[in-house]
């Protein structure tokens, strides 16, 4: 008697409760005023009383780890009825001994899935069915729920239960690891038993508690007949189904009837939910999960600025994990640590140094970047990150970055950025790396360590991070550039974990390129994190298509070289639609910046330099040292000026060669460059446009030189051949007394030649003669020539033959083809293609080569 007092007392306890929610929520639906039954209103309504009937307490668990009480159908009694209700979920499961193949348990199944998402908090129940006898028929009438993302599609063989069942023992290890209240809740619908070996398993996951948050409906079990006995079911409700009733069955641990065999009343079956509920119900939960799932840029960034160290790496936050919906689906199956809505964190540390991003036009690899870029800089001060950013496309990805005439603000964190960017200059930011690779091992030599983790936070050096889109473009073809830059590449990413310098490569394939055949393997091992963006799979192993489905704005993050099994799928945000937002925080970084702080060399590809804008010339003044013949901008990571120094040695003039118009533009910068380095009148300028089209441009010369101070003298023809021979004279009583020190500028040299083939009658001195003494001598007593020759023979023949070739130490080639440069330079394995708008600088004296981007001016140099 005191044990059916006790269960009596139990019974009416949980009848009252369900009587207060009961009241409660006619209460709540009557308040709102009348709706027509089953509209999409009293759906929203009633999911959001679903909701806040079953939210827990504030400090309580949430319904994967608590058992939320779900109907089941409604008990007979001589005096009435009453809901049955049975606890699910937090470690609590349900049996059915029938199939779905009876309507009546197919009905009962699409009640209890549809109340427990109605219950639960939108995105926190993910649904996954079972069912190998009727091939998935008893989900069909929820395929709203399917189309909204909550129920993965039923698997009917073994090997999709086997998969299936894989995932889950995942995410029960994955939550129980974490041991965290908040876990979303896996519900396993079997509308029928598996085969003998994945029912064992599926009734093992009713023995792993609630930390595991897996609630499993099992219909089919026992199964009736002979045989094996079932593997027995822990926490689980049986439910036991006659001709019009059923009879519901204790939890184990916890009998309300008075022998333990169940409820003391048959009952009644629910039977299924409306179309239009199902319908509604799918709709909210795909609007919330929309809205729950939404990445915002504010959610990769930190709560403080600039608050971390990068003493043992770097991380920021790439988005949000995307839920796996298609369940078991082994190539494509995230970590266990992955699944659900947590932020991913991606790092560049000795775990992951460096980064292979793939994605086709359009994929988002310049948003993903930027997204970095930004929640690195966020993080971290510019002391303890730098940023070299290199883009090889037609694109502006790196743009805002840097100063612009719009916003001159820029990313204190940026040192070099290169915009449409050339491969010598991808090739030159991979030497500077080289040599930073090589700064810090005498670094760490110095204070006895081997990494950069472990110097005094006093001594470290920032981390550096090198991005490099579109990078197949610097390993185009197979010359000698491509291969030095396979040679400073797989250098770099080799040592560069031990010395905090880290690569991010992208591109949209990284198949067919040339220069890395043999080579890949040994460059690419060295990118574990493997970022898969839509088209971008072949960054992944080839037997890991996880990338092949995903859409725009979600990547695919892979940490073990691409291996298939180590996916997380990732939704990120589109930085682009937060450019207000973005603009503000590049901003608050600037004001932030450190006193004194440079703003970074800018290497535009489609820029022409002009003499006006160059920082270099803005500072020239008259100096006793040798004056500086600028001629452009070195293709280098510091910007450097390209020029040559005009000292006393022999050879010491300048030429251009090349037909481009843009020879004599280099004529006039070094002109007016050397003319800004001495007092007025202290020097002379002859000037000869003997090329066609170049008298007016040596018209504003002349003007631009006068209004210097400096005398300046138009020649001709005759006139040049007259002062070549003074200039000459090979002694000094020979030229007139206190000659100024002289430039003799010459357009079109080659057009004199006529001129000076011929010989003086007196002398019998042509002036070629002339011209060659000049060469040679002239630079002792202060005459330098700079001539633009259209033409290399032409240019070979003036000097008298390559044993002369160092008679004019200063060389400026244009659009001379590489091979014939070479036999002019005796250099057979010189590299140089021409193209508008660069120039091959050579220096013999000085044993350099560089390819610059030549100066254009049409603005006013003085």
């Amino acid at each position: 008697m005191g044990r059916l007092a006790t269960a009596y007392g139990q019974a009416l306890a949980l009848h009252r409760q369900a009587l207060r929610r009961w009241t409660a929520a006619r209460r709540t639906l009557a308040a709102a005023g009348p709706v027509a039954p089953g509209s999409p209103e009293l759906v929203a309504r009633l999911a959001r009383l679903g909701a806040a009937l079953a939210a827990p307490a504030p400090g309580t668990a949430r319904p994967a780890t608590t058992p939320v009480p779900v109907r089941v159908g409604e008990a007979t009694t001589f005096d009435g009825g009453f809901p049955v209700l049975v606890p699910l979920a937090g470690g609590r499961h349900l049996a059915i001994d029938t199939d779905a193949r009876d309507p009546r348990v197919g009905e009962l199944l699409r009640a209890v899935v549809t109340q427990l998402l109605a219950a639960a908090p939108a995105g926190t129940v993910r649904v996954a069915g079972i069912d190998p006898a009727a091939f998935g028929a008893a989900f069909l009438p929820l395929r709203p729920l399917l189309d909204a993302g909550v129920l993965a599609p039923a698997a009917t063989t073994a090997a999709e239960i086997a998969a299936l069942l894989d995932e889950a023992d995942r995410h029960a290890r994955a939550a129980q690891h974490a041991a965290r209240d908040d876990q979303d809740l896996l519900l396993l619908v079997a509308a029928s038993a598996p085969p003998p070996r994945e029912l064992a398993r599926l009734a093992a996951l009713t023995h792993a508690g609630p930390a595991a948050a897996v609630c499993v409906l099992l219909a089919g079990h026992p199964a009736a007949g002979p045989g094996d006995a079932p593997p027995p079911l822990g926490a689980t409700t049986q439910l036991r189904l006659g001709e019009r009733y059923a009879l519901v069955g204790d939890p184990p641990g916890q009998p309300f009837s008075p022998d333990g065999s169940g409820l003391a009343a048959p009952v009644v079956l629910d039977g299924d939910p409306s179309h239009a509920t199902v319908t509604g119900l799918a709709e909210q939960l795909a609007a919330a999960t929309r809205r729950a799932a939404a990445v915002t840029f504010a959610d990769l960034l930190p709560a403080r600025r600039w608050a971390e160290s990068s003493g043992a790496g770097l991380r920021t936050v790439l988005g949000r994990a995307v839920r796996q919906h298609q369940l078991g689906a082994s190539d494509a199956a995230p970590r266990p640590e992955a699944v659900g809505r947590e932020l991913v964190t991606v790092a560049f540390d000795d775990a992951t140094p460096h980064w292979l991003v793939g994605g086709r036009t359009g994929a988002g690899k310049t948003v993903l970047l930027l997204d970095v870029l930004y929640g690195l800089a966020t993080r971290y001060p510019p002391a303890e990150l730098q940023l070299l950013l290199l883009d090889f496309k037609e694109g502006v990805s790196f743009t805002e970055f840097v100063p612009t005439e719009r916003d001159p603000s820029w990313l204190p964190h940026a040192r070099a950025v290169g915009i449409e960017s050339d491969r010598e200059y991808g090739v030159a930011v991979l030497r500077e790396l080289r040599a930073e690779l090589t700064r810090r091992a005498d670094l760490l030599k110095k204070h006895g360590v081997t990494a950069l983790r472990d110097l005094p936070a006093s001594a470290r050096p920032p981390r550096i991070v090198t991005v490099v889109d579109e990078f197949q473009v610097l390993l185009a073809g197979h010359d000698a550039l491509a291969r030095q830059a396979v040679d400073l590449l797989e250098e770099v990413a080799r040592k560069g974990r031990s010395y905090g310098l880290h690569l991010v490569l992208a591109s949209q394939s990284t198949s067919g390129i040339e220069a890395l055949y043999g080579r890949a393997e040994a460059i690419f091992g060295q990118f574990p994190l493997r970022v898969a963006l839509p088209g971008g799979g072949g960054v992944l192993d080839p037997l890991n298509d996880a990338a092949k489905a995903i859409g725009v704005g979600t990547a695919v993050v892979n940490t073990a070289g691409g291996a298939a099994g180590a996916n997380i799928e990732v939704r990120f945000p589109d930085a682009h639609a937060a450019a207000a937002e973005l603009a503000a925080l590049r901003h608050e970084l600037f004001q932030a910046r450190p006193a004194g702080s440079p703003p970074p060399t800018v290497f535009r590809g489609y820029e022409t330099p002009r003499l006006a804008g160059d920082p270099t010339w803005a500072a020239l003044r008259p100096v006793a040292e040798p004056p500086l013949a600028l001629v452009g901008r070195t293709v280098d990571v510091a910007g450097s000026p390209a020029g040559f120094r005009l000292d006393a040695t022999p050879g010491r003039h300048l030429a251009v060669v090349g037909t481009a118009t843009v020879g004599a533009d280099v004529l006039r910068s070094a002109a007016l460059s050397l003319a800004r380095q001495h007092p007025p009148g202290s020097v002379r300028f002859l000037l000869a446009p003997l090329a066609p089209g170049t008298t007016g441009l040596a018209d504003d010369l002349a003007m631009s030189l006068a209004a210097a101070g400096h005398p300046v003298r138009r020649l001709d023809t005759a006139q040049l051949r007259a002062h070549l021979a003074e200039l000459a004279a090979p002694a000094e009583a020979a030229r007139p007394a206190a000659t100024p020190r002289t430039y003799l500028v010459v357009f079109g040299m080659d057009a004199a030649a006529g001129a000076l083939a011929a010989a003086d009658p007196a002398t019998f001195r042509s002036g070629h003669d002339d011209l060659r003494d000049l060469l040679r001598q002239g630079p002792a007593y202060g005459v330098h020539l700079l001539g633009w020759w259209r033409g290399l023979r032409r240019l070979g023949e003036d000097l008298g033959g390559s044993q002369h070739r160092d008679d004019v130490s200063c060389l400026v080639a244009l659009n001379v083809p590489g091979a014939d440069l070479g036999l002019h330079l005796g250099a057979h394995d010189l590299s140089y293609t021409p193209r508008g708008g660069r120039a091959l600088l050579v220096d013999r004296h000085d044993q350099r080569t560089a390819l610059i981007v030549p100066f254009v001016g049409d603005g006013d140099d003085r």
